[in-house]
């Protein structure tokens, strides 16, 4: 039983391989963003634009960053939250990104992917043109935040800040 015991405490660093995988596509997309936010500036300097009508692609352009920025972000907070609930929870992080149960990972994903979801809503308003039914994508992401909304509403009602205990904190495997 020790050496099974080793065996299952020391899988716990597989996830590594998680954390290094989000880490990677995070700084992938932040870098790709950063290069695209460098193409749109060039691009306005060598061809001003005048018009509202001209505006609108350099709109949906910058939306589109955004949301990169957006999914780096959550890749991000997926490769912290899973260090520090497997691997220890000694990272220096803003008090808002300790994550210390799954569900607190939980929380911090679905509200990123929230504004992610409303950005790219806002991204096909501005491209709208008038050619697809823009109502049928609207309702789509409202049941799909409204399903959020209400997973959040029942991590919070089912985990409230006041119930501490051996069951509601990280367990920590000595090494």
């Amino acid at each position: 039983m020790p050496v099974l015991r080793r065996v299952l405490s020391g899988s716990r660093y597989l996830i590594l391989i998680a954390v290094a995988g989000s880490l990677l596509a995070s700084i992938i997309l932040l870098l790709y963003g950063a290069a695209m936010i460098v193409k749109l500036a060039i691009e306005v300097a060598t061809h001003p634009i005048f018009t509202t009508e001209d505006a609108k692609p350099l709109a949906v352009a910058c939306i589109e960053v955004i949301d990169l920025f957006l999914l780096a972000t959550v890749l991000y907070i997926i490769a912290l939250g899973l260090y520090e609930l497997f691997i220890g929870a000694d990272l220096p992080t803003l008090p808002w990104l300790i994550i210390n149960t799954l569900d607190d990972l939980k929380v911090r994903l679905i509200g990123v992917v929230i504004v992610l979801l409303s950005v790219t809503f806002l991204a096909s308003v501005v491209e709208w043109k008038g050619n697809t039914n823009i109502l049928t994508l609207g309702a789509g992401i409202g049941l799909v935040l409204l399903a959020l909304g209400y997973i959040l509403r029942q991590v919070d009602t089912t985990h409230m800040p006041d119930e501490q205990g051996p069951l509601h904190e990280p367990i920590r495997v000595p090494e």
